[in-house]
């Protein structure tokens, strides 16, 4: 019996990219293919926590849930400032056990080929060193945007030019040895770690081989779409030729659900939270596009100054917002009893607070007119897809790169990085939804329109994706032949 290609997806055990990563596994179930989708027992117990995972993908007969250690405790948060733990003890632990998995006879059956095609995120390099020992191929999957991945492949280049490691407090000092971005691309605008002024920086050490990593890898598959980071994917292409840009993947799945008549109402999100819904119901009551959400993701850590700023300034800008404030979002304890009359009153009149958001349908509500937000790529992607203007506050690593483009390149936001004042952040509120509210909402829409073009059928995106699977298909056909 001819069994269908059989791919185990790998993605890095966070948030954003098992969100991400789940949602083409999910593509690829859909096109009739066997996926292993392969997540830490951390992740696992998230999953099985606050999703219906099990129920949803019950109707693919293909896709199997496949569990692996981080070989990190139980308690230990995989966030924050001790994150870079995480990366260090897949390394360590998680690759042997990851090729004892594959070169075991857990994953085929009599009813299942064995494993002809690894996807992985493009982080996890010793996917690769485990594919090519054992001959399965494996192709990147990079859940970051093109233009902060572009970055990682340029620090070598910034390196030998002196631009790194620099040195002052100048972060307005435009950078010029990324090329494509020598016009616009400062300091401040480089991700979180370059400004530790130390080579041998951890994070600096992580990302320094993503150049000689990805273009050893069959192809690459990215999270946007051409319209959106044309110049930068000719950039990538000059290394990467075989480039797959299948996004924005979350409205892709719906597009090809809808096409196959699978209703997606069953799975709204992929969450590692509990999502508390009542924020939809308070949104259906306040009028169209009068509130801005505020969310700063999944891993950024406040301090109770930056929280109180921000709060200020919303309740200031006298503007209806929504905001997720995670349980482990603020640095230190008892905040909660240190909160002014003023603040409570204000959110009591025109705010909302929650732990947690089903994000996609809050940023398609009609009443959502902007979004103050971290700059995760899936994020940004998102917002995008829906027009929803952005302010842009990155936390770390990528977001520092979206939140430039978002801002300099795009004109889809406004990007306020490396301030947290509440004069500041009242200012930018108000000019989103107020001074420059026209213009962001004319730009906003032409890319939510080149972002839906892309996911149609023969558009960009759309037919990236089918190549992707034509071609997952040739790899095990050529692997029977071997």
């Amino acid at each position: 019996m001819d069994f269908p290609p059989h791919v185990l997806v790998f993605p890095l055990p966070l948030q954003g990219p098992v969100n991400s990563m789940l949602k083409l596994a999910e593509l690829l179930s859909l096109a009739g293919l066997d996926v292993t989708f392969l997540v830490t027992d951390y992740i696992h117990g998230r999953l099985l926590r606050y999703t219906n995972i099990q129920s949803h993908f019950s109707r693919y007969t293909g896709f199997r849930l496949q569990t692996i250690s981080d070989g990190l405790p139980a308690d230990h948060p995989r966030s924050g400032a001790l994150l870079m733990e995480l990366f260090d003890s897949l390394k360590t632990t998680t690759k042997s056990l990851f090729r004892e998995l594959l070169t075991s006879d857990r994953l085929s059956s009599d009813k299942r080929r064995p494993v002809n095609c690894i996807i992985a995120d493009g982080i996890l390099s010793f996917s690769l060193d485990v594919g090519k020992e054992i001959g399965v191929p494996v192709i990147y999957s990079r859940t970051i945007s093109a233009c902060c991945l572009w970055v990682f492949f340029s620090l070598p280049k910034l390196i030998e030019a002196g631009e790194l490691p620099f040195k002052g407090t100048d972060l307005d000092t435009l950078i010029t040895s990324v090329p494509g971005m020598e016009d616009f691309l400062r300091r401040r605008d480089l991700p979180s770690f370059c400004r530790s002024g130390d080579l041998t920086d951890p994070n600096i050490q992580l990302y320094m081989t993503e150049r000689r990593d990805t273009t050893r890898a069959s192809g690459l598959i990215l999270n946007t779409f051409e319209d959106l980071e044309g110049p930068i994917l000719s950039q990538i292409r000059t290394l990467c030729s075989n480039l797959y840009t299948i996004g924005p993947l979350h409205a892709h799945l719906k597009t090809r659900l809808a096409a196959a008549e699978k209703s997606s109402s069953s799975f709204s999100s992929n969450s590692l939270w509990e999502e508390d819904r009542s924020c939809i119901t308070w949104l259906d009551s306040q009028p169209p596009k009068s509130v801005i959400y505020v969310s700063f993701g999944s891993l950024a850590v406040m301090t109770k100054h930056q929280l109180m700023e921000f709060w200020h300034g919303l309740v200031n800008s006298g503007k209806r917002f929504l905001w997720v404030i995670r349980p482990d979002s603020i640095a230190g304890e008892g905040w909660q009893s240190q909160i002014p009359a003023e603040l409570s009153e204000g959110t009591k009149e025109r705010g909302y607070i929650v732990g947690w958001a089903p994000q996609e349908e809050v940023l398609a509500h009609t009443a959502v007119g902007g979004f103050l937000t971290h700059s995760g790529w899936n994020s940004t992607l998102e917002s995008v897809f829906e027009g929803v203007p952005m302010i842009c506050w990155p936390y770390f690593i990528d977001q520092q790169v979206n939140s430039r483009f978002v801002g300099e390149v795009w004109n889809l936001g406004l990007d306020m990085k490396d301030t947290c004042d509440r004069v500041i952040v009242e200012k930018t509120v108000k000019a989103m939804m107020e001074v420059r509210r026209d213009e962001f909402l004319r730009s906003v829409d032409r890319m939510a329109e080149l972002a839906r073009s892309s996911i149609s059928e023969g558009g960009s995106s759309y037919s990236n994706l089918n190549r992707l699977i034509e071609e997952i298909r040739l790899m095990c056909k050529e692997a029977q032949r071997c």
